[in-house]
């Protein structure tokens, strides 16, 4: 049951879930490692990588929405995209 509960427990923003996987991987690279708890410690860093991954993903379809609607500005803006840089580049050179 504790794993189950351990498994669970949100962590409160994806920076704290990210510093618990490295402690984590942390304690599982010590040679001392307590093989007792080494199951529960595998789970709950599982747990948080999945937890960290639907927020990438998330994040990911929130950003991919809010540039989506930005096309529509695109479009509008597209008279703006008709001169070149070499109009600078000129000025630059009759200095």
């Amino acid at each position: 049951m504790a794993t189950k509960k351990a498994q669970s427990a949100d962590p409160a923003g994806y920076a704290e879930a990210m510093r618990e996987v490295e402690s984590i991987l942390s304690e599982l690279d010590s040679p001392s490692v307590d093989v007792d708890v080494l199951s529960t410690k595998v789970e709950r860093a599982s747990f948080l990588i999945n937890w960290c991954n639907e927020r990438i993903s998330s994040a990911q379809m929130t950003v991919d929405a809010l540039v989506a609607d930005l096309g529509v500005f695109e479009e509008d803006e597209s008279d703006e995209d008709d001169f070149d840089d070499d109009d600078f580049d000129e000025d630059e050179d009759d200095e």
